[in-house]
């Protein structure tokens, strides 16, 4: 049994962790509230823009390529938001386990992988397993600002309109000589965390361009989704300019705002999965002190009882003693 100065010792260092831990879990908590209160107030805008792009699918006969699936894709993209910092629990490693899923299904299918990342977390993986990252954004994992996300946003629909044959412009962030331009590609895939409630946290594969339909009880819901069939759908707006220049411009603000609204889905994920985590390290720590503190009392029980026979065993002997003489 370790001495009593040890156990002591020990549940001073857990309470001061525990301290550290309850910090965190507090912290996390604001960061939820605010994250969620972000989602909310987005919903307005995001809700009238889809609207609007519907309005305009219905009036317009553009064949815009962010509508369309390319013939013979060669390469396709794969964002992936991760946390700047740790103490989350599983949150990048479910992310990391959803994108080698998702990569090993792309090259399936014959595609060339081009691997774009947020957050420090997401960089230290790829780069400690030598996977090429052709951009990296990091130090907004937890409250990303419109402005912070808007060279990725829009790299990632520059990339996807100029196709595998095609070049996009050199944005910051991007792995390239500055003013270099970066090959395109067929495809936009966002592995991201959805956040379903306070305790559960989803990691999740989503397809960000080409746009796809809508899909309920395995049939097409034409009548909400993005993609709605224009021949059941009658437009009395009149447009100007006309609705497929209108459309040409709104797609890809479309497909920004989504992307958006993603990261800061993420960011409600992490601050809930951190969370947890937290929690779950506070409880701990208490459990261990509650345990340390019972060994110690023992230990300080036992160390009584000893100097109290010692103590009495050394009166007995020396009574003895002066009886014989």
């Amino acid at each position: 049994m370790a001495n009593l100065r040890e156990l002591r010792d020990r549940i001073k260092s857990v309470k001061s962790t525990k301290k550290i831990t309850k910090a965190q879990e507090l912290i996390a908590t604001s960061r939820i509230t605010k994250a969620q209160g972000r989602v909310e107030a987005s919903k307005p805008y995001a809700d009238e823009i889809r609207k609007v792009t519907e309005t305009l699918l219905a009036a317009s006969t553009l064949d815009h390529p962010m509508l369309r699936e390319r013939e013979n894709g060669k390469r396709a993209a794969i964002l992936v938001v991760s946390s700047d910092r740790g103490m989350a629990g599983g949150y990048n490693y479910n992310v990391f386990k959803k994108t080698r899923e998702l990569r090993a299904l792309l090259e399936e299918k014959g595609y060339e992988i081009v691997t774009y990342v947020t957050g420090n977390k997401g960089v230290g993986y790829y780069k400690f397993r030598g996977v090429e990252v052709a951009g990296a954004w990091t130090g907004f994992s937890q409250d990303p600002g419109y402005k912070d996300t808007h060279d990725v946003r829009r790299h990632l629909i520059d990339g996807f309109i100029a196709g595998s044959n095609g070049t996009a412009k050199y944005r910051e962030g991007l792995n390239v000589a500055e003013g270099e331009e970066i090959q395109g590609f067929d495809q936009v895939h966002v592995v991201y965390t959805k956040f379903e409630s306070m305790l559960t946290q989803t990691a999740t594969a989503h397809q960000l361009l080409p746009i796809e339909p809508v899909i309920e009880d395995e049939e097409l819901d034409f009548k909400e989704g993005i993609l709605a069939d224009p021949g059941e759908i009658h437009s009395d707006v009149e447009f100007e300019p006309d609705p497929d220049t209108l459309l040409a411009e709104l797609l890809p603000k479309y497909v920004s705002r989504s992307l958006y609204a993603l990261m800061l889905e993420s960011a409600a994920s992490e601050s809930a999965s951190r969370r947890n985590a937290m929690k779950s390290a506070t409880d701990n720590a208490t459990a261990l002190v509650n345990d340390l503190s019972r060994v110690a009392n023992q230990a300080r029980q036992a160390q009584i009882t000893q100097e109290i026979t010692e103590i009495v065993g050394g009166a007995g002997a020396l009574a003895e003693s002066g009886e014989s003489d």
